[in-house]
């Protein structure tokens, strides 16, 4: 492996951190995040509700 493969850091005027270059055989563009397509868990898995689920859903805890 060469040095010209390598990532490099590079020195960013006026600015506190350095930056690092693209790594070999990346792009800068981000990844789509996955679309979840599927339902709940608890739905998907059958089980039968229970009389508090709907209640236990909506509660929020108490803030401190």
């Amino acid at each position: 492996m060469s040095a010209s493969d390598r990532q490099r850091v590079e020195r960013v005027p006026g600015k506190r951190r350095a930056k690092l270059t693209p790594a070999p055989g990346t792009t800068g563009e981000p990844v789509p995040a996955d679309v979840n397509t599927e339902a709940p868990a608890d739905e998907a898995s059958g089980a039968e509700k229970g009389p508090n689920d709907e209640r236990m859903r909506r509660d929020v805890p108490p803030h401190w």
